[in-house]
């Protein structure tokens, strides 16, 4: 069994267990979310394609952290002494997908 949901501007695959990072929200670790713009839901042969969302889907999850990795970007010219050397860390919250509800 395994559902397409939309968070944010963007699209996830998912089954139960699986651990997905979506964009960063305010709750505590251990806290549960709830996504209910379910596209897509697929259980053994039967598939319910949402127009533009499936009915009564929803997707349960619970967080499990905050992960973020720092992205270094550097820009230089040669012969020119120019180097400029910046970061960015961008925010996520893990969710892992505890049940999806048909």
């Amino acid at each position: 069994m395994y559902a397409v949901f939309e968070d944010g501007s963007r699209q996830y695959r998912v089954q139960e267990g699986d651990v997905v990072k979506v964009d960063y929200r305010d709750v505590q670790v251990g806290s549960s979310l709830e996504f209910g713009r379910v596209l897509f839901l697929q259980q053994d042969t039967d598939v319910k394609i949402g127009q533009p969302t499936v009915a009564g889907a929803r997707i349960v999850g619970e967080v499990v952290g905050f992960p973020t990795t720092k992205v270094y970007i550097q820009h230089f010219k040669r012969r020119k002494n120019a180097r400029r050397l910046r970061g960015h860390r961008q925010p996520y919250t893990s969710v892992k997908i505890k049940q999806i509800v048909a």
